[in-house]
């Protein structure tokens, strides 16, 4: 073998290996992340307050932008609809079922710039913090495709519950602008 073949064969090799590597630490993410799963379903005679196009970043623990969670059915970027009803969030992403955070559900929301796999303009990601299962509380970011999210979060805000149990979670810092 001449010296390139074994350089051509050492890349491929280290290649290999990192692939190997993140299917490894995905599926790792998976098996840890399997007891949350986001609620499903839109109750009936739900009342349409407001319609958005999105795309779905991410799901996060709660303040930690970068530590995705894997919950079925929210895993994956997903472009979709979010639509805030009387009764909470429907979030009906492509190729996934309808998820609904029902107000009791929602904890928090306000504004982002960062999280995993995405960072944008100052306040350009909306973050709904809910609690998943348990009481634990997560975040979810949301970038609209049409228009300023300003009205889409004072609808959301709207049903957020006025104690929430939780003071600390819809003023905490994250890098948001307002």
């Amino acid at each position: 073998m001449i010296p390139r073949d074994v350089a051509i064969a050492v890349m491929i090799a280290l290649a290999a290996l990192a692939l190997l590597a993140m299917l490894v630490a995905w599926r790792r993410r998976l098996r840890r992340d399997a007891g949350l799963a986001a609620p499903l379903g839109v109750p009936e005679h739900a009342e349409v307050l407001d319609r958005h196009e999105v795309l779905y970043v991410s799901t996060t623990k709660h303040d930690q932008p970068l530590e995705r969670l894997t919950m079925s059915p929210l895993a994956y970027r997903a472009r979709g609809e979010a639509a805030v009803t009387d009764r909470g969030l429907a979030l009906c992403l492509d190729g996934a079922p309808t998820v609904f955070l029902a107000k009791e559900r929602l904890a928090g929301v306000d504004r982002a710039t960062v999280t995993i796999d995405r960072v944008v303009e100052p306040g350009g990601l909306v973050r709904v913090a809910w609690n998943a299962a348990d009481d634990t509380v997560v975040d979810s970011y949301l970038r609209l495709t049409d228009g300023d999210p300003k009205n889409f979060i004072s609808e959301l805000q709207r049903l957020v519950p006025a104690s929430g149990g939780r003071d600390d979670i819809a003023t905490t810092d994250t890098g948001e602008q307002s």
